[in-house]
């Protein structure tokens, strides 16, 4: 959708185009822009086109009437409808419609369900599902089922995923695990002893900061010099500030922003909290688990359960259960020999998802369907 802004689903793109790109040629579709540079590192291997450039300019009257009427073309239920456009809806179709050959892959339900109605036949048709099918509305879930069958493959981010996506679409539409790959965090290694306690994520009501704040006020008392940094944007940050304050824990919390350093701020904490109402597959968990991170998280639908072995590099504690995430917390934060040991363990897990082998298996899946579609030109 947006290939210049910051995202778990936007990293783990860039990361896995710039892998497949020493062997391939590979290209990101940006739906739209609205900045002059991409927020995160891009490969130069790596080609990138904008189909509706979004930034400040004098526009045609047709194009400021389409930009001023909703899609057509994504569904009204897909979370980010509102970003899409009569003039979004144009410039897919003709780029869907140009492309004769080669791989198309998309990254949400509404590029997916596009690509399923509108690219060609002779074209390799994946549709990524970068949350789970229990966080969609039911008239999506409903359009899913009817239009992913046209796909050649879909690939889930955890093997319960796998599953509910094989019973959905009855076996008619090949069905893949295929994991976010883990960002190279360039070697850095958490710093176990400092008192601080990290969480990362766009602040908003899904990502429950306020849940965490709720199991920090329950921790901090008693345990000076630890201080609890949030980073990110969001429209919840108000609020956020106004609970710590009601909390009575303000001075330890830093709401600290969005940073362009955040594998040097991962590695200056020694705990990271994950305290989420749902995820897909949160790549921020594998980013800290790979400078050595122990991790401290709900079981949300879906992804920390998949990634984090509990009791052995982080805690899983029930959804909701803000006295469980307190629990945990402290028992880390009071036992520095148990952080080290569980910080060790969370790089032997995150080297399980290097980019290096999660490309390999696009690699391996990819050339198997290529090897079953036609050879055919390019429309002119």
């Amino acid at each position: 959708m947006n290939a210049y802004a910051v995202g778990g689903t936007i990293r783990t793109t860039l990361n896995t185009a710039a892998e497949l790109s020493r062997r391939h040629d590979v290209e990101i579709v940006s739906v739209y822009r609205r900045r002059e540079a991409p927020a995160l590192p891009l490969s130069p291997a790596v080609r990138l086109r904008t189909l509706v450039d979004l930034r400040p300019r004098e526009r045609s009257r047709w194009e400021t009437w389409a930009l001023a009427q909703r899609s057509r073309l994504v569904h009204p239920q897909e979370v980010r409808y509102d970003r899409f456009s009569v003039l979004t809806d144009v410039a897919l179709l003709r780029f869907l419609r140009s492309v004769g050959d080669g791989v198309v892959v998309g990254t949400r339900p509404g590029l997916n369900l596009a690509i399923a109605r509108f690219a060609r036949r002779s074209v390799v048709r994946v549709g990524q599902d970068h949350m789970n099918l229990g966080s969609y509305k039911p008239g999506l879930r409903a359009a899913i089922a009817r239009a992913y069958r046209r796909l050649d493959m879909v690939t889930a981010l955890t093997q319960g995923s796998v599953g509910e996506y094989a019973a959905l679409l009855e076996g008619r539409t090949r069905v893949e695990w295929v994991p976010n790959a883990a960002p190279d965090m360039g070697g850095l290694r958490a710093d176990t002893d400092a008192k601080r306690v990290v969480a990362a994520g766009r602040l908003a009501r899904r990502k429950g900061f306020d849940r965490l704040l709720r199991a920090w006020a329950r921790v901090a008392q008693g345990r000076a010099g630890w201080e609890l940094w949030i980073f990110g944007a969001g429209p919840e940050k108000p609020r956020l500030r106004a609970l710590a304050r009601e909390l009575g824990v303000d001075a330890g919390v830093r709401l600290a922003g969005q940073t362009s350093r955040m594998a040097e701020e991962l590695a200056a904490s020694s705990l990271f909290a994950l305290s989420s109402r749902r995820e897909g597959f949160p790549m921020v968990l594998l980013e800290a688990m790979g400078v050595g991170l122990p991790v401290v998280a709900f079981d949300c639908p879906t992804g920390p359960r998949d990634i984090v072995s509990d009791g052995v590099d982080g805690y899983v504690v029930p959804d909701g259960d803000v006295a469980a995430l307190a629990a945990a917390l402290a028992e880390l934060m009071d036992d520095a020999g148990r952080r080290r040991r569980f910080g060790a363990a969370a790089v032997e897990k995150a080297a399980r998802f290097e980019r290096a082998a999660i490309a390999a298996r696009w690699e391996t899946l990819l050339g198997e369907l290529a090897a079953g579609k036609p050879r055919n030109r390019r429309p002119g």
